[in-house]
C-alpha cells in the first residue's frame, strides 16, 4: 500500500518541486531552456505512452490473435477523443495565449490557466492509476518497477511543467511567489486524486484494463501533439525542442525497459 501511495504522490511532487522554483529564479525561464524543457516533456510522455501503455495493452489482448491491437486503437482513439471533448467543454486559457478556449464565461484568468494545465494533468493520474491496477492485478508482466518507471517518468517532465507554469504568473501576472507557487501546486493535485480513483474503480473495470491503458495513451500523446510540441516552435526557430524531445524519449525508455 505504501509503495502505491508513493507512487501516486511521485507525480505530484514533481510538479510541487518545479513550482517551488518562484523562490530561486527571477522572471521566467529563458525562451531557449523552455524550449528544451518542452521538448523533453514531450519525449518522455511519447515513449511513456508506448512502452508503459500501448505495449502492455496489447500483450493483455494477444489471446485475440492478429486483432489484439484493437483494444489499443480503440482505448487510443477514445483519448483522444476524449481530451478534444474537454478542449470544447472546459474553459480554460493557455500560457502565452491571449483568446480563452471553450464555452465563453466570466472567470479570472489564473483561473482558466489552472484550468488548463489541470486538463493535461488528468490523463497523466489516470495513467499512473491504470498501470498500478494493472500491477495489482498480475496482468501484462506489470511489474511495480514497471509502475513506478511510468510515475518517475512523469515526475520528471512535471518538473519543467510546474517551473513554466508558476514562473510568468509571478512576472505577467504580478503574483506574489507564494501565490504563484500555491497555483502550480494545485495543478497537480489532480492526478494523484485521478490515479487513486482509477484504482479504487479497479475491481469493476479490469475487464476493460486494455483498453483504459491505450485511453490514458492517446489523452497524453493528444497533449504532446496539440499542445507540447506546438509551443516548442513558437517564435525563432530552434532545435532545441527536438533535442531535448530526443533526450525525454531516451531516458523514459531507458527507465521502462531497464526497471520493467
Amino acid at each position: 500500500m505504501k509503495e502505491i501511495l508513493a507512487g501516486l504522490l511521485l507525480p505530484f511532487a514533481g510538479t510541487s518541486a518545479g513550482a517551488a522554483c518562484v523562490f530561486f529564479l527571477r522572471g521566467e525561464l529563458n525562451t531557449k531552456v523552455q524550449k528544451a524543457l518542452l521538448g523533453f516533456a514531450s519525449g518522455v510522455m511519447v515513449a511513456a505512452s508506448v512502452w508503459s501503455l500501448l505495449i502492455p495493452a496489447m500483450d493483455m489482448s494477444e489471446g485475440m490473435g492478429r486483432l489484439a491491437f484493437l483494444p489499443a486503437a480503440a482505448g487510443l482513439a477514445l483519448g483522444f477523443v476524449f481530451l478534444l471533448a474537454m478542449d470544447k467543454l472546459v474553459p480554460h486559457l493557455h500560457m502565452g495565449c491571449t483568446e480563452a478556449e471553450g464555452p465563453h464565461v466570466g472567470l479570472k484568468k489564473t483561473t482558466m490557466l489552472l484550468l488548463a494545465v489541470t486538463l493535461h494533468n488528468i490523463p497523466e493520474g489516470m495513467a499512473v492509476g491504470v498501470i498500478f491496477s494493472g500491477m495489482l492485478a498480475d496482468q501484462a508482466g506489470i511489474t511495480l518497477a514497471g509502475a513506478f518507471a511510468l510515475s518517475l517518468g512523469i515526475a520528471i517532465q512535471n518538473f519543467p511543467e510546474g517551473a513554466i507554469i508558476s514562473l510568468p504568473l509571478v512576472s505577467e501576472e504580478n503574483m506574489t511567489r507564494r501565490r504563484a507557487f500555491a497555483m502550480g501546486v494545485a495543478s497537480g493535485v489532480v492526478e494523484p486524486a485521478a490515479g487513486a480513483a482509477t484504482i479504487l474503480l479497479s475491481r469493476f473495470i479490469m475487464p476493460l484494463l486494455p483498453y483504459l491503458l491505450a485511453f490514458a495513451a492517446g489523452a497524453m500523446l493528444y497533449v504532446v501533439v496539440e499542445e507540447l510540441i506546438p509551443e516548442t516552435s513558437q517564435g525563432h526557430h530552434s532545435n532545441l525542442g527536438t533535442i531535448g524531445f530526443a533526450a525525454g524519449f531516451m531516458v523514459m525508455m531507458v527507465l521502462d525497459v531497464a526497471l520493467g
